[in-house]
């Protein structure tokens, strides 16, 4: 921009009003730069969380993002066998995330994200350790809750029957995937997850962010850990799948393929866009 340019810029804004700058301002993207600046923040205030805080918050969220399963299986039991029910059904899907990311609990793949940020300007060996702390607590507290959650349904004074055959049927469809299919159908879901991650900062409307988000991953048929985690705890609990099937089929391939797509390839990318302006 020249000098003239600059210039006219000036007399234009001093013709504005302040409630007008004030429109505009409110209108006005976040750049990447400052989107990853409030990342970082958030980041950093959770790395410095107490432990205890981050177990019952961890818990919490597992069992909260157990209603992922449970409302879609509601859903399942009550629509008609269609082809568009499906479209309906995975809505349930975003019931716990909604619940999890707006009442701002410890939720594993979110994790994997904004703690992870901080690492990129001045890393250091703390920082690291800061982080395989939190992810180790994050991760162990929301299997927990999941658990508890998985425990609790199969309390059959809890749903008609026909919800429980539904709740079966989930549980039954994602204990058939394979440890390759987990893997990759994890990278799409940590992909989605961290997108939404980077988008919240700037979204007005969080709640239609965090459902279109997570529906579409539902639509896609991506594994999610710990949404998947109550599904096969409950299975697990039912004498359908063993702990070995849980752990090593399940458990592990998803979490890598979730670290993969979240952190390894979205975050990367992402801190490639800011990289030269935070020099």
């Amino acid at each position: 921009m020249n000098e003239n340019e600059k210039e006219q810029e000036k007399q234009t804004d001093n013709t504005l009003t302040w409630r007008e700058k004030m429109a505009i301002e409110e209108h006005e993207k976040l750049s990447p730069r400052l989107v990853y600046e409030i990342i970082r923040k958030d980041g950093i205030e959770e790395l410095e969380r107490p432990a205890k805080a981050l177990i019952f918050s961890g818990i919490t969220a597992g069992i909260v993002i157990s209603f992922s399963f449970v409302f879609k299986a509601i859903l399942n039991a009550y629509l008609p066998e269609a082809k568009w029910a499906f479209l309906i059904e995975n809505m349930g899907y975003t019931v716990g995330f909604v619940l999890v990311i707006l009442g701002h609990m410890q939720l594993f793949t979110e994790n994997t994200i904004a703690t992870v940020v901080p690492l990129f300007k001045n890393f250091s060996l703390d920082k690291l350790k800061a982080v395989l702390r939190l992810w180790g607590i994050v991760f162990i507290s929301n299997l927990t809750g999941t658990a508890l959650a998985a425990l609790f349904l199969l309390n059959v004074q809890l749903f008609e029957p026909n919800i429980d055959q539904a709740l079966e049927q989930l549980a039954h469809h994602v204990a058939s995937y394979s440890v390759a299919e987990n893997v990759i159908k994890g990278i799409p879901a940590g992909i989605l997850i961290a997108s939404l991650v980077w988008i919240l900062p700037s979204a007005n409307n969080k709640f239609l962010l965090i459902f279109f988000i997570t529906y579409l991953m539902a639509l896609g048929g991506f594994t999610h850990v710990i949404v998947g985690s109550a599904e096969m705890a409950y299975w697990v609990l039912k004498g359908q799948a063993s702990l070995s099937e849980y752990f090593f089929q399940f458990l592990l391939p998803t979490t890598l393929g979730n670290i993969i797509g979240g952190t390894g390839v979205f975050t990367l990318l992402i801190y490639g866009q800011v990289n030269e302006e935070l020099e």
